[in-house]
C-alpha cells in the first residue's frame, strides 16, 4: 500500500509495485485537494486499485460513485 497526490507519485507506486494506492485528498480543502475532477483523472490513468480519502462521509459518500476507486477511508465518516 503507498499514498499518491500527483500522477509522479502514483507512477512512483507502480514502479514499487504497491497492491493499493491511497489517493488523496478528494473532498477536504487542504494543500493536498484534488477534487472531484482531478481524482477522476488520476485515477483512470493507472490500473491500481485505489482508494479515496479525504473528507468522505456519508453526506458525499454517493460522488464517490462518479471515480474510479475501490475503497474509501475517513474519519469524518467514522465519527
Amino acid at each position: 500500500v503507498g499514498s499518491a497526490h500527483t500522477f509522479k507519485e502514483i507512477k512512483i507506486k507502480e514502479k514499487q509495485k504497491v497492491k493499493k494506492i491511497f489517493l488523496s485528498s478528494i473532498f477536504k480543502k487542504n494543500k493536498n485537494y484534488l477534487g472531484i475532477n482531478r481524482f477522476k483523472r488520476l485515477s483512470n490513468n493507472t490500473e491500481m486499485k485505489i482508494v479515496a480519502l479525504g473528507g468522505v462521509h456519508k453526506s458525499n459518500l454517493k460522488k464517490l460513485r462518479l471515480v474510479n476507486c475501490t475503497g474509501f477511508g475517513g474519519i469524518s465518516y467514522f465519527e
